[in-house]
Order: structure tokens, then sequence, then C-alpha cells
């Protein structure tokens, strides 16, 4: 069965996230409403989105609409119909008879539901009917959320649910997992019950909804926003919807109604008008004394607001065998929280999947977990865990475990899909090497360098591991969110904070010296972003010699914003490809004023097309839809580059002051517009500067380590400026720039 055709019904969020997705598979799409005008709306919202649900703005132009009167014909020739209207059972029932009567023989039909059973969906379908209907939940944005959950039941075709499943992994790039068809099925079921195990045990231990988001978040590997936080931003009264669903299709006797019933607090924020983001606010609120804005929390005990206090646990690292021994309220609650999960996910097999794997997986996919809660159990320890556990009565995956006190039970990880994908392969590694900061896997025939510190941001331990790895060909990969979000500015404002800028120019130089290490390394070197690959972590990309690129990559240059310019040889990089252009060969002026309006002012790309034109990526490089296929990729370019040899150095020939004398001029009028500021124009100069040259006239020949030089000392004049690091300090305590 191909899948060339494809008809979404209902144009909300979901169906046009998934309208939206199959165009950037290029997939031809129809978007049917109740009126036409409601799907055109919905089309010009893909459009305008943002983030954008395209790769490219015109892929839209594979997206057809309509309205489900006058143009439901188009179901006749699709291979694949989703419904994603409203969750209302007899509009469903509805819609499936259309369809059914309309679909041409074997075309799948299936429902984007979150939590309607397909016994009830598939009540009124015949055997035929129900052989080719599943359930296809995709998880929000579809284009950023790697988790698709398809759901079967014991009427389906099997063969026609695998190809489903392999269409869903390859051209859509999905994580499609397999799942019974239980309430919540996999993500939802876990991912809620976890929220909400998350939110009774800080009203029961009296803990703020703060020191409950700082454990509940990133020491968990869960995403910083907590369970107040991730609750405010799905809706408070979305949330208790989802679990009247749960508390009606689940059995009384099921751990989960302990935690959904109603708190008093939650209750009477919903009558208020306190949903969340999308209200007045909700356990948090933006509340304004005079022109400023401050965030407030709200006291779980009174119910009144006081502004957000900032919780240190002394750690950013995910270290779960430290957080649960820690002798303190957070320890406490984090082993109560942690307990729980494990004891209630692995409770849940073989009812919902018979491979545990696929709980992980989905909590990696679908909710951004870096850990699911059998990895949990397996960091934590197996006699760690039984040491602490309380009873875990009636738990045949518990019991089992508890008797074999099987340290190895995990096995192979990602069993949902065939592809080698990183997760897979680590534990085959011959040996593991590196620090706090990077992980170094070595293999017969290459080295894979992980990052693993905060949004992956790089220190001079992640510039260690990548030199110590280059002894054979490396691939430069990870499974976390992001690739790197650049250099750690926390690091850097350490030595800042103390006048010691002689460390942080020690640091830059090593940084630098390593990128070319890289660069020119005996052995080829690959780079497999995905996500954030932004200022030093581009700089690592760029100077790889290979590039395979997730289509979900936010890519770029973004020093000025905080303050100083690109330092380990991203000006240099760009330079040397915008030279090598038609344009730039013609006219000695064109590269460095190009480059200098795109890292002037921090241009990103969020997809490898808008990367391309701005020279973040070359044609060559590779564009992968399925994050999953990153490794293969990496590993056929090594396999296909058996005979590498390193690059040659580049010479450059750069205008110096006349084309300085341009970019003066474009500053000026920057600066008299008030689209910049008197800080704004330092650090303009100093890119002027660097890109231009700096002494050099257009007869000269400068190497790459001039330009490394010219970066480095416009960086450290930069740093040493108190606005820089004013720009600095309020981008790490607010997530904003500061225009100064």
């Amino acid at each position: 069965m191909k899948i060339k055709n494809v008809v979404v019904i209902g144009s909300g969020t979901m169906g046009s996230g998934i309208a939206a997705h199959l165009c950037n598979a290029n997939i031809p799409v129809t978007l049917l409403d109740l009126k036409t005008e409601i799907s055109e709306k919905a089309r010009e919202k893909i459009y305008k989105s943002r983030p954008p649900l395209l790769i490219d703005k015109s892929k839209i132009n594979n997206i057809k609409v309509g309205n489900i009167d006058d143009n439901f014909d188009v179901v006749k020739d699709a291979d694949w119909v989703v419904e994603a209207v409203v969750e209302r059972i007899d509009i469903k029932h509805q819609i499936y008879e259309k369809i059914f009567k309309s679909r041409k023989s074997g075309a799948i039909v299936s429902s984007n539901t979150s939590s309607i059973p397909i016994k009830v969906l598939s009540e009124h379908l015949n055997e035929i009917e129900k052989k080719d209907f599943c359930i296809t939940h995709f998880f929000n944005p579809v284009r950023y959320m790697g988790l698709l959950e398809i759901v079967k039941n014991e009427n389906n075709d099997l063969n026609k649910i695998n190809q489903l499943k392999e269409f869903c992994e390859i051209e859509l790039g999905k994580g499609a997992i397999i799942c019974n068809d239980t309430p919540g099925f996999l993500g939802n079921r876990v991912g809620v019950y976890a929220m909400q195990i998350a939110m009774t045990e800080a009203f029961k231990m009296k803990l703020s909804v703060e020191e409950a988001d700082a454990i509940f978040g990133r020491p968990m590997g869960i995403p910083k926003t907590g369970v107040f936080g991730l609750y405010d931003l799905i809706g408070i009264d979305l949330m208790a919807d989802v679990l009247k669903s749960f508390i009606k299709e689940l059995p009384e006797t099921d751990k989960f109604h302990e935690v959904a019933k109603e708190i008093p607090l939650v209750k009477k924020l919903i009558e208020t008008g306190y949903t969340g983001r999308k209200g007045k606010g909700g356990f948090y609120r933006m509340n304004k004394s005079g022109a400023t804005k401050i965030m407030e929390a709200i006291n779980l005990e009174t119910g009144n607001y006081s502004p957000s206090k900032k919780i240190d646990l002394k750690s950013d690292k995910v270290d779960l065998k430290g957080l649960i021994h820690r002798k303190d309220k957070y320890g406490e609650y984090a082993w109560s929280v942690l307990s729980k999960i494990i004891k209630y996910a692995s409770s849940l097999v073989p009812g919902i999947t018979k491979e545990f794997n696929d709980i992980d997986e989905a909590m990696r996919l679908g909710f951004n977990w870096a850990k699911g809660p059998f990895e949990m159990l397996e960091e934590i320890g197996v006699k760690n865990f039984f040491d602490k556990i309380d009873n875990f009565e009636g738990n045949d995956f518990l019991q089992k475990l508890s008797k074999s006190e099987n340290e190895d039970f995990y096995g192979e990880r990602q069993k949902y899909t065939n592809i080698e994908t990183l997760g897979k392969v680590k534990k085959s590694a011959l040996s593991l090497d590196g620090n706090d900061s990077a992980k170094i896997y070595r293999f017969n025939g290459y080295n894979i360098v992980e990052f693993t510190t905060k949004a992956n941001a790089l220190d001079y331990d992640s510039m260690d591991a990548l030199k110590k790895a280059t002894d054979k060909p490396l691939i430069i990969i990870n499974e976390s969110m992001q690739f790197s979000a650049g250099v750690n500015l926390t690091y850097t404002m350490q030595f800042a904070d103390k006048n010691d800028f002689k460390s942080i120019e020690k640091f830059i130089k090593y940084f630098q010296e390593t990128c070319k290490h890289l660069k020119y390394s005996k052995f080829p070197v690959i780079s497999a972003p995905s996500g954030l690959t932004l200022g030093g972590g581009f700089e690592v990309m760029v100077q790889s010699n290979f590039v395979a690129s997730h289509t979900n990559i936010v890519v770029g240059l973004v020093e000025t914003i905080v303050g100083l310019i690109p330092a380990g040889g991203g000006c240099k990089e760009m330079l040397a490809r915008w030279l090598n252009t038609e344009e730039g060969k013609a006219d000695p002026n064109y590269a460095p004023l190009k480059v200098f309006d795109i890292i002037g002012y921090g241009k990103t790309a969020t997809s490898p097309v808008e990367a391309e034109p701005m020279k973040y990526l070359r044609p060559e490089d590779k564009k992968i839809m399925n994050r999953n296929s990153l490794l293969e990729v990496s590993k056929k370019i090594l396999m296909d580059n058996k005979n590498f040899n390193s690059p040659d150095e580049i010479q450059f020939k750069l205008p110096g002051k006349g084309v300085r004398e341009e970019m003066n001029k474009i500053i000026e009028k920057l600066y008299n517009e008030k689209v910049i500021l008197d800080h704004g124009v330092v650090v303009a100069k100093e890119l002027a500067h660097v890109l231009s040259g700096g002494d050099t006239t257009i007869d000269k020949t400068i190497s790459e380590d001039d330009l490394f030089n010219l970066e480095l000392d416009s960086f450290m004049r930069l740093i040493e400026t108190q606005k820089t690091q004013d720009r600095i300090k309020h981008t790490l305590a607010t997530g904003k720039p500061l225009i100064n």
C-alpha cells in the first residue's frame, strides 16, 4: 500500500498540524471543514504559524481546502482519511458513515482522538470497515513532537497497520508506536498520571509550586516547565476534562483514581477564570506593578499570590540517585513521585503494550522526557529501588524483577523501530569515555560524541571530548532536544564576575583550536544536528566536514543579541561561504556586507530549507525527516568517504576600511532610527571590524588564524564591557534580550 493522497477532516489545531506535516513530506492533502472559509483560515494560520508548522512556506501549495458538503468527493481518491473533528462521538459517527460510503476499497481511515477507544469509535462499522480503521494519535505541535501512537484492536488488518506505521516513520519522520486500545493509550496514560502524582504529592507535602516545578523538571530529565507550569500551559480546565475522561473509562481499581480526585483550589481557579496562560493566569500569573511585570506564584494552601521565587537545588544535572537520596523535603518528594510513576507504569505491562520500552519511548517522544519510567528504574538501580520501595503487591512486572534482581533487565532500547538509532547502539559501544559535559562512545571504526550538559551548552570539557574523539572518524550526535544552544554563558560569566578575563580568553582560544582541529582532522567529522544549533553549536557544526541535519533544526549565529560576536570561527566560515558565491567573487564588498546583515541581526533558520539561502547549510548537506535516521545516514557518509582527505586551509582577501565605511553608514542609520542603541553600535562596529578583515586591504591575503585572532580580540573587548555583561545576565535571568 502506497499513500499518495490524504484527506484530513477537521481544520482545528490538530487537523491543521497533521495537514501541514503531510505537506512537509510532499504528500498532497485536502483539508475539509464545515465551511470552506474555515479551512481557508486554517491554511492561512499554517502559513503564518510561529513556530512554523512548515519547513518551507512554499509547501503550503500542497494543501487544498474545501467543505464536507460540496467537496466530500475528494475522499474517493484518498489512500488515507484522517478524522480530526471535535471530540464528540455522535459527530464522529456521522463523519465515518460518510467516509465509508465514499472511500475507495482498502483506503485507511483513522481518528486523531486522544481519549475515545476504538471499540466506541467503530461500533457502527461492519467487519470489513473495522479492518481498515484505527487511531492515529499525533501530539501537538505535530511537526515538532516525535510521537505518533497507532492504536489497534483485534479487528484490524495487521499488515495494513504495519504499512501505515512504516509510512509515518519513513515519510513523516515519526516515532510510530503501535499500542492496544486502552484509555489514554501509552503517552497520556503515563504522562497524565505523572503530572497528577507530582501535583497531589506537592499538595500533600506542602511544597510551593516553585519547589515542585524545580524538582519535577530538569533534575528528573523532565522539561523545565515542571508540573504546575505545564498545567498552566495546557490549560487547567482542559486538564480537568482529561481527568474526567480517564475517571469514566478506567476501572475503579486503577490507581489513577487516587490522583484524579477534584482538588478544591483547582476547582476555584477554573470557576474564577484562572485557567492558565490562556486565561487570567493559573498556578502562575503575570501581575503588573506600575510599569513592571512581575511573575507571581499561587500559595497552594491559601490561594494567595506572591512574587515567584527561584529555587536553587545546587545542581542542574539529571542525577536520579543523588536526587532521591537527598536528606531533605526535596529528596522525599522526588522519591515519592518517581517511585509511584515507576510502579504505575510497570503495572500497565503487558496491558497497554507488551514492550515496556515502548512506554519509555512514548514519554521521550510525546512529553520530551530524557528518560522514561523504566530507564529511571534502570538508573536508580534495581537493588536501590527495592531497598527503598514500600510495597508492589499485584504488580507482576516488579514482583518478577524483585525475584530476579537483574540489574541488566532493560535490554534493547527503541524496539518499536528497525532503524539503527543512537539509543540502540550506545549499549553496544566497545568502551565509554568522556567527562561531565560529553560522552565518547567508541566503536570499531568510528567514535560518537554526545553532549550532556543543560541545552548541551559547550564548555572546556565539551571541547576536550571532541578533540579526544578525533582519533577515529567522528559523529557528533545526541538524543536530547537540542544539538547545542551555544557556549555556556553561565560558565563564561563566572569568570567575568571575578574579572578573570584571562580564563575566558584561554577558553575561547581552546574553542577555536578545537573547531579548527575538527575541520582539518585526519579522519572525517560529521555533525548530526537537531533542535537548537546556535552560536557555538553552529560553529562546531559548520566546521565539521559533513552535516546530516534533521528538518526540525533552529540554526544561526545569535551572539550579537547578548552583546558579543561569534568567536569560534563562525564569522570566518560564513565569510568563506559567501566569498565562494558568484557575487562574492565579482564584488569584494558583497560577502562581508551579506554576513554583516545575517550575523548582525542574529538571523536564524527554522529548517534546512530556510538555512540554505543563508549559507548556514550547503546544498550537499543531508536533510532528514526522521530524527531516528540521523545515525544511519551519518554512518553511510563515513562509508562513502573511506578515502577522506582533509580540506586545504582557506585564504581570504577582504577589503578592510572600504567596506567598513559602508557598514558604518548602516550602523548610523539603524542608530538614528533607534533600531539599535549605544551598545548596539559598539557591538556592530566590532562585528564590522572582523568581517572587513581588520586593517587589511584587498591586495593582501589573510589566513584563517588571522580571522580567528580578529574574532577573539573583538570578543574579549566586548565581554569586558559592563553593558555586554548586563545583556548576558539579563538573558540568563529572563530568557529575553536586553537592548541597551
